[in-house]
């Protein structure tokens, strides 16, 4: 045997304490450490090879995790004058209240799209479209009222057909009672619109009839109520949404009777990019004068105006108020503030959190965040604001699960 000098070297100390004139003890010795020696290098082998596979795995696993949860997108939001826990504190201190419109043990999987209207009793009605989900052929016109300081349970209002049922609108005139319109079809774009009246507080309805017969698309209202001018006509926030977004507005000099469409807005694709705006919200600061903020598709909120009770319209403009592509409203208060619900993410097809509370006084020119009233993650959209006789009352969607209803004393807001 010819051991290597480095497997001698292993050897080193047992070799020392044997003379060199000992050969076959040296070679027993020789041969007992360069099996220990071939024995620790196969341990160490494995070990690396453990190692290796482990640290592999333990990057793949990092990867996959990366794959299926990228970074959050952080969108800068605006500050606000009060934190969510103070404002509601204020509208509680006040009298006010919040409340759910429904319990969890509801009966339908989803709701979306609810709105409000105070009827001349006093009393408050809430609408929304219910059913497994948004488009299904199962979801029909859901309502409750809010009388002797609590909601009713829950009813289906309207079923046309068996086809979607979408985008309630309520809204009342003092003379002639409660209207809510709504629209029916399995398709946005050639949804007809339909309507129903109240002249008791909502105990009763008349039957579902088309606003406009034979129309296709969409006249009256798509998501915000109409308003009164100081006319007496009643201007409704409508569009459209076969190929391009398209808004308009339909008047009425007759309470509802006939409709008068204006030409759709002007809207320069070059700077607003995607297919346009829908759903406006229109306010009168002045008689004649009438104003509409819109949701786009810009990242940012329109604005058009009109000088004759909305018959025409200048084209829209984009305003510096961010907008997800998701619906907005606003209310016009006695002293002439503008109050204003929107989520104030400045994303096309952003998320529809937080949901903000933001009030202008000239005009809806500038705006001050006042609350965010959700923040969590979630979906909180496509709010509804009127006036009540001490304040407001709000509503929106929560978590298409639930819909929420704020009661705001005017003591809140100072």
């Amino acid at each position: 045997m010819n051991p290597s000098p480095y497997i001698l070297s292993l050897c080193t100390q047992e070799l020392v304490a044997f003379p060199e004139d000992n050969p076959e003890r040296t070679a027993r010795t020789v041969r007992k450490h360069f099996i220990s020696y071939l024995s620790v290098r196969r341990l160490l082998a494995l070990v690396l090879a453990l190692l290796a596979v482990s640290g592999y795995a333990g990057a793949g696993q990092a990867a996959n995790a990366s794959e299926a949860a990228p970074p959050q997108e952080v969108f800068p939001l605006p500050e606000t004058l009060y934190d969510t826990q103070t404002f509601t504190g204020k509208v509680l201190q006040g009298g006010g209240r919040v409340d759910f419109v429904f319990s969890s043990d509801r009966p339908f999987a989803q709701c979306h799209a609810s709105t409000i209207a105070r009827a001349p009793s006093g009393e408050l009605l809430c609408a929304w479209f219910g059913g497994t989900e948004e488009k299904n052929p199962d979801v029909g016109i859901w309502y409750a009222r809010f009388a002797n300081g609590a909601w009713a349970p829950p009813k289906r209002i309207a079923k046309v057909n068996e086809t979607a049922h979408w985008n309630p609108v309520l809204f009342t005139d003092p003379e002639s009672g409660v209207f809510l319109f709504f629209k029916v079809g399995p398709e946005i774009p050639y949804w007809q619109t339909y309507w129903m009246k109240s002249t008791d507080a909502g105990l009763t309805w008349t039957e579902p009839v088309e606003l406009v017969p034979g129309d296709n698309g969409g006249r009256g209202p798509v998501k915000n109520k109409p308003i009164i001018l100081s006319d007496g006509a009643w201007l409704a926030p409508a569009s459209t949404e076969l190929g391009a977004w398209k808004p308009f507005c339909d008047r009425s000099e007759d309470k509802g009777a006939t409709w008068t469409r204006s030409a759709d807005f002007a809207i320069d694709p070059v700077q607003v990019v995607g297919k346009g705006a829908i759903q406006p919200t229109f306010w009168e600061s002045s008689p004649g004068n009438v104003h509409a903020l819109l949701r786009t598709t810009a990242a940012k909120i329109g604005r058009a105006d009109s000088m004759d009770g909305g018959r025409t319209w200048s084209p829209m403009r984009l305003t510096g108020m961010p907008n997800n592509n998701s619906g907005i409203d606003l209310e016009k208060l006695a002293d002439n503030r503008l109050l204003l619900l929107y989520n104030p993410i400045g994303q096309d097809w952003g998320p529809r959190t937080p949901l903000n509370l933001a009030v202008s006084s000239d005009n809806g020119e500038t705006w001050r965040d006042l609350v965010s009233l959700e923040t969590a993650e979630g979906e909180y959209s496509y709010p509804a604001i009127i006036r009540s006789d001490d304040g407001i009352v709000l509503c929106y969607t929560w978590r298409r699960e639930r819909v929420r209803c704020w009661q705001i004393p005017a003591a809140a807001f100072e």
